[in-house]
């Protein structure tokens, strides 16, 4: 029988303390970073993506951050290639591979088997479907793909118009939702010597933890940090700025909101999306979960993910 590669995995919502734990366990077992967050690749995006700085990742190897400029497409498939690559890398240089983060959709593409190749392309279909969204905006695209693609059309932004347009074609050229050609894992064996950690806490203290790293990012020059993306040609039609924290101070820089209005509606859809991850995460069984509340320090967690870890492994 083949010999899996061992993986550790930590999960958990926005906020929990995924960045500090990761980098503890991985000082302690010679480990590399694979940070598992949609938008830290994107480079210039520092502040409200809650990227680690330099002292933060404690000296630590750290694979996909600040790979891409913001108007550069970057998706799960793009992810699961690059992960691929880094993997054999990390083994190679006789590290241990951890992946951090709190997409679930982008991990789940690596530790479990997704296709996603793309079916035949109907460039008429296309054509009309963009001629649409020309012309009516992209509320008809939404409209549509609700009803053909539900699970595309919650994955999917309302202004991703390019990923709106693709989904429906996949739909209007196939007979089948887009989401049928990625996910296909159960009759088959696993990928990985798997450790799959997931960290929480009680809700209400998350979320004021949430609310007090808006306001440090606040505090710490994000409306800054949005301006100049601005000024350098990158806007809200780009899905990078449409990342929670972007697209609200996007909104208060044209006007529509305050200040104050843009940091509650930041607060809020953060809140709302630490919700979703946590619904994501929980539905799979091979986590295993550790209370942050329930320790002394992070040290104390770091230390039991180590020993569950090589407990496994070796």
């Amino acid at each position: 029988m083949k010999k899996l590669l061992p993986l550790i995995v930590i999960v958990g919502p926005t906020a929990v303390g995924k960045t500090e734990i990761g980098v503890k366990v991985a000082q302690k077992i010679n480990g590399a970073i694979i940070s598992g967050d949609s938008m830290q690749v994107y480079r210039y995006m520092d502040i409200g993506t809650a990227k680690p700085t330099m002292d933060e990742m404690g000296g630590i190897q750290h694979y996909l951050i600040d790979c891409i400029n913001p108007d550069e497409e970057f998706n799960a498939a793009i992810f699961q290639n690059l992960v691929d690559k880094h993997m054999i890398s990390i083994h190679n240089n006789g590290n241990l591979p951890i992946i951090v983060g709190g997409t679930g959709l982008y991990i789940r593409s690596v530790i479990d088997y997704y296709d996603f190749t793309p079916p035949g392309e109907n460039q008429v279909k296309r054509r009309e479907l963009r001629k649409l969204s020309d012309v009516q905006g992209n509320e008809p695209l939404v409209k549509m793909l609700k009803q053909v693609d539900p699970v595309s059309a919650g994955r999917i932004h309302p202004n991703d118009t390019r990923r709106l347009i693709r989904a429906l074609e996949v739909y209007y050229s196939t007979g089948l939702p887009l989401s049928n050609f990625q996910y296909h894992t159960e009759s088959l064996p696993p990928k990985f010597n798997l450790a799959y950690f997931g960290l929480t806490m009680d809700r209400g203290k998350l979320y004021q933890r949430i609310e007090k790293r808006v306001d440090a990012m606040i505090s710490r020059g994000l409306v800054n940090e949005v301006n100049k993306l601005l000024e350098m040609g990158y806007g809200a039609y780009h899905s990078s700025m449409q990342a929670i924290g972007y697209k609200e101070i996007i909104d208060y820089l044209n006007g529509v909101y305050s200040l104050k209005e843009a940091v509650e509606l930041i607060k809020r859809n953060t809140r709302r999306f630490a919700k979703r991850q946590l619904t994501w995460f929980r539905k799979d069984s091979r986590i295993k979960w550790k209370d942050v509340e329930s320790y002394t320090n992070l040290d104390e967690i770091a230390n039991e993910i180590v020993d569950e870890s090589e407990g496994q492994f070796w």
